[in-house]
């Protein structure tokens, strides 16, 4: 992390510490994505310096011409990367790789491995970190981190439901190429910031295909990654698209893949679509593995989330920061939260009308 004067900032820097008011209010969260809109507002509010990480959004280092304070050595090597900086330049990776997909290139599967696995070994050393990656997202570079946490997210559910290495290391690299054929769309659609028409939705849809064709002679990827590429749209109960398959024709990495995919797509900003509530989502998702997603994968994100989130500092709709303490196994979405200042403890079981707003790194 690195301390700097509020001048020194620019877009793409990302806040290491919640910038805090004269009222001792939160003016900006920690790990924000500063723009132009928040280097204003930092502005207004007079604040003079800020602890940031030595990375951008882009990947590429932060190296102001003046620092206050530098808290952590510049890693040397690749290996002693930190987890952060292997994730935003991966995110970078596949920005390239997907723009020579645009181009007519074909998929290099040796580099998307080279780029992606380095990182999922990371994440496997440390799952809480799953919880923490969208926060990094931003509306115009939306495709691409969430072709990365998908394929992280997808691997790490399949471990938890006891796939081989060699299965869940398919399936993370199933999660991350899933949107691959998004490069085959019509990039005016692509890069529209407001809701598609009917007809653009209709051509978006078709990126399944376009991936499964992109991937269907890489005879390195196993059947089961090319399927999830085409059917992680697909739903139990035949409502998804394009094929309108049911559960017993659907391919269990495929299953996995789309439980992942809508997750990630929900708690994160889009163009034309603002992020929600983890828990919101969640609590979606399991209202819909009644019919639409698999139950054992549901019950596996359940678990991650509610293993990782013990301990996690949240910030609740209500304005009220607290620590979750305790999940009741019924109800994985309301947990019990230990209000900060108070230590008083609040059943969001009890008290439906608050819920998490955001996990807090």
């Amino acid at each position: 992390m690195l301390l700097v004067k509020t001048a020194q900032l620019q877009e793409g820097c990302i806040l290491a510490e919640d910038v805090i008011g004269k009222s001792n209010r939160v003016i900006v969260p920690k790990n924000t994505v500063l723009d132009t809109k928040m280097l204003t507002v930092l502005q207004k509010f007079l604040v003079t310096q800020v602890r940031v990480q030595s990375v951008l959004v882009d990947g590429s280092t932060f190296r102001p011409s003046e620092i206050i304070q530098e808290d952590e050595p510049k890693p040397r090597v690749t290996e002693n990367k930190d987890i952060l900086t292997l994730y935003l330049e991966a995110v970078q990776q596949y920005k390239q790789m997907f723009q020579s997909w645009q181009s007519g290139l074909p998929i290099d599967i040796g580099k998307v491995r080279k780029m992606f696995m380095p990182l999922f070994e990371k994440v496997l050393e440390a799952e809480k970190e799953l919880l923490f990656f969208h926060h990094y997202c931003t509306k115009s570079e939306y495709l691409f981190h969430h072709a990365v946490t998908v394929g992280l997210l997808s691997g790490v559910l399949a471990k938890k439901l006891q796939y081989t290495k060699g299965d869940y290391c398919q399936v993370a690299i199933a999660g991350l190429l899933s949107d691959c054929g998004m490069a085959k769309v019509d990039p005016k659609i692509l890069n529209k910031s407001t809701a598609l028409t009917p007809a653009e939705y209709k051509d978006m849809r078709q990126h399944t295909v376009y991936g499964y064709k992109m991937v269907q002679k890489v005879a390195a990827l196993q059947e089961g990654v090319k399927l999830a590429i085409l059917q992680h749209h697909e739903r139990n109960d035949g409502s998804g698209y394009l094929l309108n398959v049911k559960e017993e024709k659907i391919h269990p990495y495929s299953k996995i893949v789309a439980v992942a995919d809508v997750y990630h797509a929900m708690i994160s900003e889009r163009p034309y679509r603002n992020k929600q509530s983890p828990f919101k989502v969640f609590e979606q998702i399991h209202k819909d593995c009644f019919g639409k997603f698999d139950l054992s994968v549901v019950q596996a994100l359940s678990s991650l989330l509610m293993t990782l989130s013990i301990g996690a500092k949240v910030k609740l709709s209500n304005e009220q920061v607290g620590e979750i303490v305790f999940f009741e196994q019924d109800s994985p979405f309301h947990p019990m939260i230990k209000i900060s200042g108070t230590n008083q403890i609040v059943s969001l079981k009890e008290e439906r009308d608050v819920f998490i707003e955001e996990i807090i790194k």
